[in-house]
């Protein structure tokens, strides 16, 4: 599974654990997932390309390093992606942000898109695709379908997600084996109810305080 990346730092493992308490409330999971996603983003961001750019310190003339090329866009899969957007904000202010809406089909189980909106310069852009859980990986692969239709290029695509399981990352790998894929953490499996063993419960609830 070279294309998947579990990211084991320290200040990430611990901040997961605060939220997989089942009595953390809406306000500290909110403000979690925040500070994880942009510890997340410093290390997703890591192969960013720089140029040269001449400045004058208060002593000399001196060359530099400063970002280049690859604008970024963010594009969270609603609901729950939206969780994970400011704190990468945070890192990267001048990113975009794009939308993709899925909801699962009660009788197929299957994702179904409902609402698109995306840069007008897709092509041109590094994409951080969000979801708090990577489960069935069925909403991961139909999102990252919709945006190459729309002329995203499937090497500038990153796929990010706090807790993945084992399921949702192959379907993810083989539907489309050269995105990066980077967790906070690899759980143990689906249960009957495709929800992520020990997980975290339902992502979206439980960071906009529904049920």
């Amino acid at each position: 599974m070279n294309n998947f990346h579990v990211m084991d730092h320290p200040l990430i493992q611990h901040k997961l654990t605060m939220i997989r308490e089942k009595n953390c409330g809406t306000k500290v999971f909110r403000e979690v997932v925040n500070e994880i996603s942009m510890l997340m983003a410093y290390e997703v961001s890591r192969d960013l390309p720089l140029e040269d750019l001449v400045i004058e310190t208060p002593l000399m003339k001196t060359t530099q390093k400063t970002l280049a090329g690859k604008k970024v866009a963010i594009i969270p899969i609603l609901r729950a992606g939206l969780g994970m957007v400011d704190g990468i904000l945070e890192l990267i202010p001048a990113a975009k942000v794009g939308h993709v809406g899925m909801y699962r089909d009660h009788d197929t189980l299957q994702p179904v898109e409902y609402f698109v909106k995306l840069p007008s310069d897709i092509s041109e852009r590094q994409l951080f695709v969000v979801d708090p859980m990577l489960a069935t990986g069925g909403s991961a692969v139909a999102a990252i379908d919709s945006l190459i239709a729309r002329g995203a290029v499937p090497s500038s695509i990153k796929f990010c997600c706090l807790v993945a399981a084992p399921e949702g990352v192959k379907v993810l790998q083989d539907a489309h084996p050269d995105i990066q894929i980077y967790a906070a953490a690899l759980d143990e499996k689906l249960d009957e109810n495709s929800y992520i063993l020990p997980g975290l419960g339902d992502a979206g609830d439980r960071l906009f305080g529904t049920k």
